[in-house]
């Protein structure tokens, strides 16, 4: 089951306090980026946010979970937290500031 564009966006409008929260949908799901990093993935209508040391006390380890099979372990946000604005935001940007900056795209070779 893929995730539904409204999921998608009542998250993207619960996270404004977080910063620029824009998303990507890659491999039938959605991943979020909170200033350019990404901080966490939608996956059939769930919310999963990368683990750091900053946002495990938002959550505790009850909370983790794959959001697909095979992948890493990330917090998984209960339903019930979406409707919080500012904890939502919060949780989002504490993630976001943990997380190292992109490492910038080299340049492709022009084929000749």
């Amino acid at each position: 089951m893929a995730t539904q564009q409204s999921t998608v966006d009542f998250l993207l409008d619960q996270s404004t306090s977080a910063g620029i929260v824009t998303f990507r949908r890659m491999f039938g799901e959605v991943a979020l980026y909170c200033d350019s990093k990404v901080v966490a993935l939608i996956c059939d209508d769930q919310l999963f946010v990368k683990i750091t040391s900053a946002n495990r006390s938002l959550l505790d380890e009850s909370h983790d979970a794959p959001p697909y099979p095979g992948a890493k372990p990330h917090l998984q946000v209960p339903g019930e937290k979406w409707d919080d604005r500012e904890w939502l935001g919060n949780l989002l940007r504490v993630t976001a500031d943990a997380l190292p900056a992109p490492t910038p795209k080299k340049a492709r070779k022009a084929k000749a």
